[in-house]
C-alpha cells in the first residue's frame, strides 16, 4: 500500500529538478500523477529535463502519469490544466506548486517584463491553482496543498552591509516571492483549516544540485557534496502532503527539519536545524 494510492497529484514544474524527483516518488506512492511544465519534449529548453522524460520514467517504474505542457504565468493556462486534470483523472487530491522563474538581477537593472513574469509563475500562479483545486478539497473536506518555498526568503538582515558583491547578487525579487508564498501559506492554511484541507510550505535545508542552481552559480555542479540530494525535497513534500491536517497545516518548514522532527531521518543539518529558518517557520 502506498500513502497516495489513488490519489490525483498536480505538480508543476515537473520536468527537471526537485519537481521530477517529486513527481516520480508520489507516482511510486500510488498517485496518478499530472506532470506539468512548459518543456514538453527534450531540446526545447537549454537544460536537459523534459515532461517526457519524466512521464516515461515513472511509467517505466509501473507508476502512473501524464504530462500536460502549460504557460501557468497565464491564468487561462492554469485553468485548462485543471480543467484537463479532472477530465483525465478526476479532482484533485494533492496540488504541489513547484514551479520557478527568476533571474538574479539587482533591482535598480530589473526589466519590468521580466520582474512581472516571474511573480506571475512565482506567487501568481500559486494563488491561482490553489483556489481551482479547492473547488475540489472543499466539498470533500480532504486534500493538501504543498508550496516549494525557498531559503532566500530569509532577508539579509538590516545594515550595515560590507560586502557590496554579496548586496549585488540580485536575489531580492525571487527572495521577496518566496516570503510572500510563506505568508501566503499560512493565511490560507488558516482559511481552509476548517474543511479538513491542509496547506504547508517546504524549502530545502541545503541547495539542491539542479540544472537551475547550478546555471545561477549557488552550486558548482549536480555532484556538489555541498548540495542537499533532490529525494530530501520529494520525501518531506511526501510528509507534508499525506500527514493529517491537524499535524501539519500552517507548517512552513524545511526538508531535513521536517524528516528528523517526523522519524524519517535520523541525522539532519542546513536551514531549520543548524540555522533559523524565516520568521513564519518559526510561527
Amino acid at each position: 500500500m502506498g500513502r497516495l494510492d489513488g490519489k490525483i497529484v498536480v505538480v508543476t514544474g515537473a520536468s527537471r529538478g526537485i519537481g521530477a524527483d517529486i513527481a516520480r516518488l508520489f507516482a511510486s506512492e500510488g498517485g496518478r500523477v499530472i506532470c506539468v511544465a512548459r518543456t514538453v519534449q527534450e531540446g526545447q529548453h537549454p537544460f536537459a529535463g523534459s515532461l517526457e522524460s519524466t512521464v516515461a520514467a515513472i511509467r517505466e517504474a509501473g507508476g502512473e502519469a501524464h504530462g500536460i505542457g502549460a504557460n501557468i504565468s497565464e491564468p487561462a493556462e492554469c485553468e485548462r490544466l485543471i480543467r484537463e486534470t479532472r477530465e483525465r483523472y478526476g479532482p484533485v487530491d494533492v496540488l504541489v506548486n513547484n514551479a520557478a522563474l527568476t533571474y538574479y538581477v539587482p533591482i535598480k537593472d530589473y526589466p519590468v517584463g521580466k520582474w512581472l513574469r516571474s511573480w506571475a509563475v512565482n506567487f501568481h500562479a500559486p494563488f491561482i491553482l490553489s483556489q481551482l483545486v479547492l473547488a475540489d478539497m472543499i466539498p470533500r473536506r480532504t486534500g493538501a496543498i504543498v508550496n516549494i518555498s525557498s531559503g532566500s526568503a530569509i532577508g539579509p538582515g538590516r545594515g550595515p552591509y560590507p560586502d557590496p558583491a554579496v548586496a549585488a547578487r540580485g536575489g531580492t525579487c525571487y527572495g521577496a516571492e518566496k516570503a510572500a508564498l510563506e505568508r501566503f501559506t499560512q493565511g490560507l492554511a488558516s482559511e481552509v483549516y476548517q474543511y479538513g484541507v491542509s496547506v504547508t510550505a517546504l524549502s530545502p535545508s541545503q541547495v539542491v544540485p539542479t540544472p537551475g542552481t547550478v546555471h545561477h552559480r549557488l552550486v558548482s555542479g549536480l555532484d556538489d557534496p555541498r548540495g542537499e540530494p533532490p529525494i530530501l525535497m520529494a520525501r518531506a513534500a511526501l510528509l507534508l502532503a499525506t500527514e493529517s491536517c491537524e499535524r501539519v497545516s500552517g507548517r512552513v518548514t524545511y526538508s531535513q527539519q521536517i524528516l528528523r522532527e517526523f522519524g524519517w531521518i535520523e541525522s539532519a543539518r542546513g536551514r531549520g536545524v543548524d540555522s533559523r529558518g524565516s520568521g513564519y517557520s518559526e510561527i
